[in-house]
């Protein structure tokens, strides 16, 4: 009979190879322990791996950026054209673009923007100069993309044309802006004015809507 049972085995005996439940290390409480179709500690998502998730700029950060990409943008195309416009076409004849309706042709504006007040050049100059200014404050509490946008254009037009007064002649702080985009029957301009209008009527819709520099909405 022994003989017969130590060749049959014995089951369920404690003492069976792969009966017995997994032993634990006795480390592990019962409540870390992964029940049926878990993941262990170490296999979920968002376990710490030692290394860390690159941490993202601030909102407030990448509103600052987005206000001075587009003030960049809009300087730099003013200043391209501008230069353009002086080396080819300042003393030669108007470019005819759409028949007598749009016409490029070179002037010297020593007002503000379109042509208005040439008596109070460095007036001007001081009143674009307190633009950027209140701009370069008014971005450290800067959370609304709408408001980075309208102040990157107004800052990028008021560096335009004070560049001009600054550099150009007569003199500094009384130099003449170059004009040069001269619609029928209106004021002759330049894409630092049209950038500082469409900012400016960018932030009366803004204010309209409610929204304010630092992304908050308020109804009155």
């Amino acid at each position: 009979m022994a003989e017969a049972e130590r060749i049959i085995g014995t089951p369920d005996s404690p003492g069976a190879a792969g009966s017995g439940p997994e032993q634990s290390d006795g480390n592990t409480a019962p409540g870390d322990r992964p029940g049926p179709g878990e993941s262990s500690p170490a296999e979920r998502p968002g376990a710490d791996d030692g290394t860390a998730s690159p941490a993202q700029p601030p909102r407030g950060k990448r509103r600052i950026a987005v206000l001075f990409t587009v003030a960049v943008l809009a300087y730099a195309l003013d200043l391209g054209s501008k230069l353009l416009v002086v080396a080819k076409l300042e003393h030669h004849a108007p470019i005819q673009i759409v028949g007598d309706w749009l016409k490029f042709e070179a002037i010297r504006n020593a007002g503000a923007a379109f042509g208005f007040g040439e008596a109070f050049t460095v007036i001007f100059t001081m009143i674009a100069a307190a633009v950027i200014i209140v701009i370069a404050r008014l971005a450290r509490k800067l959370y609304s993309l709408p408001w980075a946008i309208a102040l990157g254009l107004l800052l990028g037009g008021a560096l335009g044309n004070l560049t001009d007064r600054i550099f150009r002649s007569p003199g500094i702080f009384e130099g003449a802006v170059v004009d040069f985009i001269a619609p029928k029957h209106f004021a002759v301009f330049n894409l630092a004015d049209s950038a500082i209008v469409c900012g400016g009527i960018l932030i009366v819709l803004l204010s309209f809507r409610g929204l304010d520099p630092d992304g908050t909405v308020h109804k009155d």
